[in-house]
């Protein structure tokens, strides 16, 4: 009992803690110290993180189950970079001491982690957005179908996105008179952008707000206690 009680008090206080010291300048220092004891438990769960993922791909790789040479792929690329960052390979040394050959920092440019993130993570990162053109344009076909008003109102408001962010498609409304400016395409997308668009994103971050709320509240109270294990 106590292996649960205790967990949801320490949880309850420590929240409770953060958002009063939102409302009270003297509780300043707690949050600061409270944010620091943070910083150390998440440097644990990082270890505890590389543990599970060096023994959940060794699994793969001895039960040989489908896929588990990108296992060995993944293995190979979280070893050596973490031996480039760790061992600060190639980093030159600070210019304020020179004498140390560590001293660098490991992002530095020509250093070794600095050329594998440069030069294979963020090209692999590119690629893979890349893709998701692919499937946006796929989902898109499949949502812009005029089944119903609503349907209807999205793909037109779609369409005229689309030819106002290419000078061919402004082309189409440049002969309008300065009195009907507000029907040329630039108009309505200005229009769609700031009105429609704006008011959308608003609804959705004050219903996004409302559930962050809701969810805090129940860890808070204890009524939600999934951080404690599927038991």
């Amino acid at each position: 009992m106590l292996k649960r009680t205790i967990p949801i008090l320490i949880a309850s206080f420590v929240g409770f803690l953060l958002v009063f010291s939102k409302f009270s300048p003297p509780m300043k220092q707690w949050e600061n110290s409270v944010k620091t004891w943070f910083d150390i438990l998440a440097a644990f769960a990082f270890i505890l993180g590389a543990g599970n993922l060096v023994l959940s791909h060794l699994k793969k790789i001895s039960d040989r189950v489908a896929g588990w040479g990108y296992s060995v792929i993944t293995l190979a690329a979280f070893v050596v970079t973490l031996f480039l960052g760790l061992t600060k390979f190639a980093v030159p040394p600070n210019a304020d001491s020179p004498e140390y050959s560590w001293s660098g920092d490991y992002m530095a440019e020509g250093s070794g982690f600095w050329w594998v993130y440069n030069y294979v993570y963020l090209p692999l990162a590119a690629t893979m957005f890349a893709c998701l053109a692919f499937y946006i344009s796929s989902a898109a076909f499949r949502a812009f179908r005029a089944k119903n008003l609503e349907a209807s109102l999205l793909l037109l408001t779609a369409v005229i996105l689309l030819l106002a962010q290419t000078s061919n498609g402004l082309l189409l409304t440049e002969f309008l008179p300065d009195s009907l400016s507000m029907f040329k395409l630039e108009s309505v997308k200005q229009v769609l952008i700031n009105l429609f668009n704006t008011i959308g994103t608003r609804a959705i971050m004050i219903g996004i707000a409302l559930g962050v709320v809701s969810t805090s509240l129940k860890v808070l109270l204890g009524v939600d206690r999934s951080y404690l294990g599927s038991d």
